[in-house]
């Protein structure tokens, strides 16, 4: 299991500057098939323009396929090796099948190299890595990687240390209470799988620094009180102000808490119960 580690304060910025050990992770990757290169976009949509502000490429890194489905029905499958993905703050785990296929998946919480995993419609254990429908596991049981859609591949819970949890069922739907508060419906025919995401300790990582951003692919942000009034609405006045009006963001949306989930019908009536200072 990963732990926090500190540093020296050698200098200022590595004081408070701290990191998840990789003494859980036990290999490098070595599935050619598996390791594709994803063209980076920095924040620019087709048209070369920014939609979405202070991002960058950031450093060098390859996309590793995660089978997000768990659609391999009855073929059970042995974990190889706990890998390092720098596409998600969770660790992914090597799992090779009983049949040659070797996939990568979300590794969950507890789940070691040399462990056996399947996904199954029916009569499997519940223990830490099998994938199952919801209409097949018990109310109660902590899951992760859940599908919205059937067949389309897990959508929720996929970051380190989240999980949801099933709560019960109604006709053909799966009551669960999501990692933001939400109870909402779900298919009972979609899969999920059983245990927390691992790497729990991420939420404990202190960046330090900006330089450490910049790898990740954050750029600088400016505050709108700096700025000229044709730039920002807190722009300008003698000093500083606070622009005698609420928070907003560039383009005159309220900052702090307007609610902007927009009303479809399609997913709204599937929820049961907003999160806590629902958007």
């Amino acid at each position: 299991m990963a732990i926090i580690k500190t540093y020296k304060p050698y200098t200022p910025s590595r004081r408070f500057m701290s990191n998840v050990t990789s003494e859980d992770i036990t290999s490098k990757p070595s599935v050619r098939g598996l390791i594709k290169k994803l063209k980076r976009h920095a924040g620019r949509n087709n048209n070369g323009r920014i939609t979405s502000r202070h991002k960058e490429a950031g450093a060098k890194k390859q996309y590793r396929v995660i089978d997000f489905k768990r659609n391999k029905m009855d073929v059970p499958g042995k974990v190889a090796a706990i890998e390092y993905d720098p596409y998600r703050n969770c660790r992914i785990a090597l799992i090779n099948y009983a049949d040659g296929e070797k996939r990568y998946i979300i590794q969950p919480s507890g789940l070691n190299v040399g462990d056996t995993i399947a996904a199954a419609q029916t009569g499997l254990d519940i223990v830490t890595g099998n994938a199952m429908p919801l209409k097949s596991i018990p109310v109660g049981t902590i899951i992760h990687n859940i599908e919205m859609k059937p067949g389309k591949g897990g959508q929720m819970a996929r970051s380190a240390g989240s999980y949801a949890q099933l709560m019960g069922r109604e006709g053909k739907y799966a009551i669960l209470r999501l990692p933001s508060g939400e109870m909402r419906y779900i298919l009972e025919v979609c899969m999920a799988t059983i245990g927390t995401v691992g790497n729990e300790q991420y939420a404990n990582v202190v960046i330090g620094k900006a330089g450490r951003a910049r790898h990740m692919g954050i750029r600088p942000q400016t505050r709108g009180a700096a700025m000229n009034p044709i730039d920002h609405p807190h722009g300008g006045g003698e000093g500083k102000t606070n622009g005698s009006r609420h928070p907003v963001s560039p383009w005159g949306q309220l900052a702090k808490g307007k609610k902007t989930r927009k009303p479809k019908k399609a997913s709204s009536k599937y929820i049961i119960s907003r999160r806590k200072g629902g958007r």
